[in-house]
């Protein structure tokens, strides 16, 4: 595996960090707070904010005007819609009290993601770029579906994370019942580190489990700054001898240095533990857990003290990977200001005042104002003009970004998420974020022509900053067809499109994004014969077709043989192949899970053409899928209800009568859990529906799933709807 040169070799420092910086590497932590919608990431976010001296008032979800969700959208509905980038400052004292700003403080980069499933792009594209992150849980639903979602995105890129439990002054919080979830649900090896005192009305504080002492909130002071560190009450000494004692057994389970003096009969003094729980996080084999509220401010200063004592720094993750262009040769990019520079974009954001952003994260090197740099999927330079930090909705102008940074580059064209960002002497592609495919698609139309052009731009400046939505004409209609992940998020598509862009649309019903597959083998042929006089054309291509395993896509290999289609017209017909996949054989909806493969064909020496072999390759691939049974897959979200009991039978028909599947039912406390797979056809207005069953007071939450075939008793019916409108396409 090679390495990225040092920029100054030889005689370049020993230290990763430059001494131009105010902050170390070790003193910065880039994390993300990430949870299911409603578990409380805003508002924690918002007490770290004013904990650390950043903000002078805290904000609250409910009054709409809270740091990070600053859009006009998030503040209207109360939910976060886009990751918001801000950064803090804090300071531990060893006396075992906080305060901002004093002696030398620890960077905290946050990022502040959402937690509505719509809007998972968000999350995805964070925790490719995060070093840390914090899972907010709620003390009394414990691990909802979205936890599970982002818990899995976590692992995917190899996050280390802390887990808070909030809300534990809220009916019906029960600290363990959250941990036991934590262990069953996600598989998570979590032990508290810092246990809540008393509960709903009686929380009052919490146990730092590692130091075996307690933390008591004044209750007169609203704020949640002053408290007592003191000795832990009688009544609850037992139980948090209890806690250390299996917190040490859990490390010594894993860490050799605690091991050792574990199998000695010794004792485990606070610093040795807290170092071997930092390492078991850092290499994921440990979660943290906390409890407290944060609407309540009970227990937030611990939680930031744990971000700065857990989680890793730059220093403490492997070094990011990327491969030579056009090669398969890995490099390591360590987080080192001494090295050529290298980052990664992961965000694109139209700002009102200073135009398109690029949200980047440096990995190494530094990039400074006005220097250029490469994009190798573009092979394009580019002067760097500004370089800013992010304060949630407030840019600040630097002139230096180093390794471990996440900045803002103002002004750079032909950019899309995902794309490396280096020194043009350190060719590298970094790994850029995946993204699911959109679910659900609408027509829109602007409602008078001098809103079409307008309409046009606004839409490209959403898709590319929005990898999960799509936009495109429908070549048959004329229609304009925007793609998304579910109602809200074309929604606020649609409203961000009259606020940003002062655009009024006209918008047709939400389509489904069906998809197309066969379910057995079959050959076709095409032939693209043409005699006008003069030169003619002529290309003739043979496919055959056969099922791949579902989820494993398109796979189409070339088996031409003995030179019956010239080398040079085989990418034609493969082009032709790929285009009538995307255009599907019943209803114009891409087709998937095929092996395809081009096995023979004839040519002229004089007519054939780029052009005839295209077109037999769209006509094979239609002929082939024409015999080969073709069927209609639906995509199935994973629904999960949170009812009352008494009306449980009321929604569990109204899931039936939805074409909807129970995978299970769990009683919990004073409520029962519905988990179900349900088409997403059939889950349109059920948020109005599941309210009125039950007076409000059921919630649901629902993600994608996976794709089924559609029965047959309703194919004719879709068929028909789609002859009169426009194709989902996606």
């Amino acid at each position: 595996m090679q390495e990225a040169k040092d920029k100054n070799a030889p005689g370049a420092a020993a230290s990763p960090n430059s001494p131009n910086r105010a902050y170390t590497m070790e003193r910065t932590r880039n994390i993300g707070i990430a949870a299911h919608i409603d578990a409380g990431k805003t508002t924690t976010t918002e007490r770290i904010l004013f904990y650390t001296g950043l903000i002078h008032k805290m904000g609250d979800v409910d009054d709409g005007n809270t740091v990070t969700d600053w859009m006009e959208q998030e503040r209207e509905r109360g939910i976060t819609i886009t990751s918001a980038a801000t950064t803090c400052y804090w300071t531990q004292k060893e006396d075992g009290t906080y305060k901002a700003f004093t002696g030398i403080p620890h960077r905290v980069n946050i990022i502040d993601t959402p937690g509505h499933v719509d809007f998972t792009a968000e999350v995805e594209r964070s925790m490719r770029v995060l070093d840390g992150a914090v899972a907010v849980f709620c003390g009394v639903a414990g691990v909802q579906p979205q936890s599970e979602t982002v818990w899995r995105q976590a692992t995917k890129y190899r996050v280390p994370r802390i887990a808070f439990v909030n809300k534990m002054d809220r009916t019906g919080a029960d600290f363990e019942n959250a941990l036991k979830d934590m262990r069953t649900k996600l598989g998570a090896y979590a032990f508290p580190v810092f246990v809540p005192i008393g509960s709903e009305d009686h929380l009052r504080g919490v146990i730092d489990v590692v130091n075996q002492r307690a933390m008591i909130y004044d209750e007169n002071d609203e704020a949640g700054l002053k408290y007592e560190v003191t000795e832990i009450p009688a009544e609850l000494k037992d139980s948090a001898l209890r806690s250390l004692q299996e917190l040490v057994e859990a490390v010594s389970n894993k860490d050799d240095q605690v091991a050792e003096l574990v199998i000695e009969n010794k004792p485990v003094p606070a610093d040795v533990l807290k170092a071997a729980i930092r390492r078991l996080t850092c290499r994921l084999e440990l979660v943290p857990v906390l409890g407290g509220s944060a609407f309540k401010k009970r227990g937030v200063q611990p939680l930031v003290d744990a971000v700065v004592d857990y989680l890793p720094s730059p220093l403490d993750v492997p070094p990011a990977v990327g491969i030579v262009p056009d090669t398969e040769t890995e490099i390591q990019v360590p987080s080192d200001d001494t090295k050529k520079f290298c980052s990664l974009a992961f965000k694109l954001w139209t700002d009102p005042y200073v135009g398109k952003l690029v949200f980047f994260r440096v990995y190494s090197g530094q990039l400074n104002k006005g220097d250029t740099i490469y994009n190798p999927r573009t092979r394009k330079r580019e002067r760097v003009s500004r370089v800013l930090m992010i304060q949630a909705d407030k840019r600040i102008d630097v002139e230096t970004t180093y390794a471990g940074d996440i900045a803002a580059l103002v002004g750079l064209r032909n950019i899309t998420t995902g794309d490396t960002l280096c020194d043009e002497d350190f060719d590298i592609m970094l790994e850029p974020p995946t993204f699911p495919e959109p679910v659900i698609s609408m027509a829109v139309e602007p409602k008078t022509k001098a809103d079409r052009e307008k309409m046009s731009e606004g839409l490209q400046r959403l898709a590319e900053e929005d990898p999960t939505f799509r936009c495109f004409t429908n070549e048959e209609t004329g229609q304009l067809i925007i793609a998304g992940m579910g109602e809200l998020h074309l929604d606020i598509i649609r409203d961000r499109l009259f606020r940003e862009f002062k655009v009024a649309a006209n918008a047709g019903a939400p389509q489904i994004a069906y998809r197309e597959t066969i379910t057995k083998a079959a050959e076709g042929e095409g032939k693209f014969i043409r005699q006008s006089g003069g030169r003619g054309q002529y290309g003739h291509a043979m496919v055959t077709i056969e099922p791949n395993e579902r989820g494993k896509g398109i796979e189409i290999e070339n088996k031409i043989v003995g030179g019956a289609i010239p080398k040079e017209y085989i990418p034609a017909v493969i082009a032709g192949v790929n285009e009538a996949v995307a255009g599907g054989v019943l209803a114009g909806f891409p087709m998937v899970d095929m092996k395809i493969a081009v096995v023979d064909g004839t040519f002229h020496e004089v007519d054939s053409s780029e052009l005839a072999f295209k077109m037999a390759g769209i006509f094979a691939l239609k002929d082939a899928a024409k015999k080969a049974n073709g069927i209609l897959l639906e995509p199935v979200m994973k629904v999960e209800v949170t009812t009352p009991d008494e009306y449980q039978g009321d929604l569990l028909g109204d899931i039936n009568r939805r074409r909807g599947r129970i995978v299970s039912i769990e009683a919990k406390d004073t409520v029962t859990i519905l988990k179900g797979e349900v088409p997403l056809a059939e889950m349109f207005g059920y948020a109005t529906a599941i309210r009125s069953l039950s007076k409000g007071r059921a919630a649901y939450s629902m993600e994608p799933f996976r794709f089924e075939p559609v029965p047959s008793s309703i194919v004719a019916g879709i068929l028909d709807n789609a002859k009169g409108r426009p194709a989902a396409r996606s």
